[in-house]
This record gives C-alpha cells, sequence and structure tokens, in this order.
C-alpha cells in the first residue's frame, strides 16, 4: 500500500512562491508516474503537473504552464512542485498522486494512490 503525504502548503501573496513536496513509502512498487492535482473551493479535482519515473517527461495543465516546475527525486520517493509567479486563482487543495507501472511517461489522469492533500492559498 503506498502512502503519500503532501506538505509545503500555506499563505502567500499573488506574484509569490511556494514549494509543495510529496513523499512516498509503503514499500517497493517498482516504476511510477508521480503527479499533482488540485481542488480549489466549489470547483472539480483537475489536473496541474506530472512527472514520469525516469523524470525525463513532464506535462503541464495550460493554466500553470510557465510559473509551475514538477521535478522529483528518485532516491528520496518525493516529487516537487515549485509554484512561482502564484496568482488567486491557484488557490485549492494541492493533492500529489502516483500510478503505478508507469516508467516513460506522464500520464493527467488514472492515478492509483492519492494523498490527503495541502491547502495553498494565494491572496489578492
Amino acid at each position: 500500500q503506498v502512502q503519500l503525504v503532501e506538505s509545503g502548503g500555506g499563505l502567500v501573496q499573488a506574484g509569490g512562491s511556494l514549494r509543495l513536496s510529496c513523499a512516498a513509502s509503503g514499500g517497493t512498487f517498482g516504476s511510477y508516474a508521480m503527479g499533482w492535482f488540485r481542488q480549489g473551493p466549489g470547483k472539480e479535482r483537475e489536473f496541474v503537473a506530472a512527472i514520469s519515473w525516469s523524470g525525463g517527461s513532464t506535462r503541464y495543465a495550460d493554466s500553470v504552464k510557465g510559473r509551475f516546475t514538477i521535478s522529483r527525486d528518485g532516491a528520496k520517493n518525493t516529487v516537487y512542485l515549485q509554484m512561482n509567479r502564484l496568482k488567486p486563482e491557484d488557490t485549492a487543495v494541492y493533492s500529489c498522486a502516483v500510478k503505478l507501472g508507469i516508467r516513460y511517461t506522464a500520464p493527467d489522469q488514472g492515478y492509483d494512490y492519492w494523498g490527503q492533500g495541502t491547502q495553498v492559498t494565494v491572496s489578492s
């Protein structure tokens, strides 16, 4: 069973930056992609970014391209989301997810395990 724990959320002013982390644990689970999703107040959950097991492939939602960067540390089973130039519309609960059995692609759906999420609030 995979456990995911996010950290790094908080309150920031528009234009500021935050770095989210997500550590995976729970055993040996082979190759896997990792992704970030968010759910704003009154909204559906939406894809934000993903990275392949190898780290060589990434994918971003159009709304965050050029502002957010996803990366991972394979040795630590940890994925990061560097968020720059934050906007009030980025306010949401951010959750990381793992999709098992993926080596070279960065999917935007079909994830197997989810973290509890961390709140990001951007004030105007």
